[in-house]
C-alpha cells in the first residue's frame, strides 16, 4: 500500500487545538490536503501560510452532533481525531464522538484513522478523563480495527499550556508550592508526536490496529521540573512541596484552578508502561525537554538575552 499522502484528504478534528496545529504543520509538508473540524474554524487560520492555494480548508463542526461529523467527513481519504477536555460530558466528547466519527469513516470506505488517545486511558480509572479515554478507543477500534490509537504522555511545545504555566508563576513569584512534587513526569516533545502521528497515518499497512504509547527520553518529577525552568530563568526561587492532603483540599475548593480529576492525575504522574511499542517502532527518536528548555525561556529573564549565567536573586 502506497504510503504517500500527497493529494490525500484529511480530516482533523480538533486539529486547532496545539497538537493539532503541529500535526496539521507536519500533513501540510507532506503535501496532504486538510480539513480541519472545529467547533471554532477561524482558529486555524493562522495555518494558511504554511498550505498552497486550495491545500486546506477549515469547517465548522461540534462533535456532538452525527451530521456535523458526516459533512466534516465526507471525501476524506484519512481522519485523525484530536480532540481531548478536561471539563464537559467527558464520555460524549471523548468517547462516544469518536466512535461515531470511527462508524461513519468506516461505512465511507476510509482504511486510515488515527485516534490520539492518552497514557492515562483506563476503563478502571480513579477519573472520569481516563475512562472516558478508554471508552473512545474501545468504540473508535470496535468500529474501525485497524484504526491506529497514539496515547502520548503530557505533550510539551513552546506554546503549550503546561511549561508556560510554571514559566509564568516562576517568573512572578519567589516561593511557589508544588502539588504533587514526587510526580513522575516522562514529557514527550510536540513534534515528534506530530512525527509519529503522520507516520503511523502514512502506513497503516505497517501500523493499522496498533496502540503506540508516546513518552519522552527523560523522566523527571514535578519539583525538578520546576526547579530547571527557575534555572532555565536565571532565577532564585524558594520552592515548597504539598503534601498530599492539603494539594487534595486545594483541588477541592471552589474556583480552584485544578479539579479534583486533574490532581488525581497529576498525583499518579505520567509514564509510558512499556507494555505497547513506542517511538522507536515508528522509526523516531524522541527529544528531550532540556535540548529548547533554555532558549524558551530566554524571554522569562530580567534582562532577555543580556542577563547573566548567575541566578537572579532580587525578583
Amino acid at each position: 500500500m502506497n504510503g504517500d499522502l500527497r493529494g490525500r484528504l484529511v480530516t482533523l478534528f480538533g486539529g486547532d487545538g496545539f497538537i493539532g496545529t503541529y500535526v496539521a504543520a507536519t500533513l501540510l509538508a507532506r503535501g496532504a490536503r486538510l480539513r480541519i473540524a472545529s467547533r471554532n474554524p477561524s482558529r486555524a487560520h493562522r495555518l494558511r501560510p504554511l498550505a498552497n492555494l486550495g491545500q486546506m480548508q477549515a469547517v465548522r463542526c461540534d462533535i456532538t452532533r452525527e451530521p456535523d461529523i458526516a459533512a466534516a467527513l465526507s471525501g476524506a481519504q484519512a481522519v485523525v481525531n484530536l480532540v481531548g477536555a478536561f471539563a464537559g460530558n467527558l464520555d460524549l466528547l471523548m468517547g462516544h464522538a469518536p466512535g461515531t466519527m470511527a462508524r461513519l469513516s468506516a461505512a465511507a470506505g476510509v482504511d486510515r484513522f488515527v485516534h490520539v488517545s492518552a497514557t492515562a486511558a483506563d476503563p478502571q480509572g480513579a477519573t472520569a478523563y481516563a475512562r472516558a479515554k478508554a471508552l473512545g478507543e474501545r468504540l473508535v477500534r470496535e468500529h474501525q480495527p485497524r484504526a491506529v490509537v497514539v496515547r502520548p504522555t503530557i505533550v510539551f511545545g513552546r506554546d503549550d499550556g503546561f511549561i508556560t504555566m510554571f514559566a509564568r508563576l516562576i517568573r512572578r513569584f519567589r516561593v511557589l508550592p508544588v502539588f504533587g512534587p514526587d510526580a513522575p513526569l516522562q514529557l514527550v516533545y510536540v513534534d515528534d508526536v506530530a512525527e509519529a502521528i503522520a507516520t503511523a497515518l502514512e502506513h497503516p499497512e505497517r501500523h493499522g490496529g496498533e496502540i503506540f504509547e508516546l513518552g519522552g527520553p527523560d523522566t523527571l518529577t514535578m519539583l525538578e521540573l520546576n526547579e530547571r525552568i527557575a534555572r532555565a530563568q536565571r532565577r532564585r526561587r524558594t520552592f515548597v512541596p504539598m503534601p498530599d492532603a492539603a494539594s487534595g483540599l486545594f483541588a477541592s475548593l471552589p474556583g480552584s484552578p485544578m479539579s479534583r480529576d486533574q490532581w488525581l492525575m497529576l498525583k499518579a504522574g505520567t509514564r509510558v508502561s512499556g507494555s505497547w511499542p513506542g517511538f522507536a517502532e515508528l522509526g523516531i527518536t524522541p527529544r528531550p525537554l532540556d535540548l529548547f528548555l533554555d532558549e524558551w525561556m530566554v524571554p522569562y529573564r530580567r534582562h532577555g538575552r543580556f542577563a547573566t549565567k548567575n541566578p537572579d536573586y532580587k525578583r
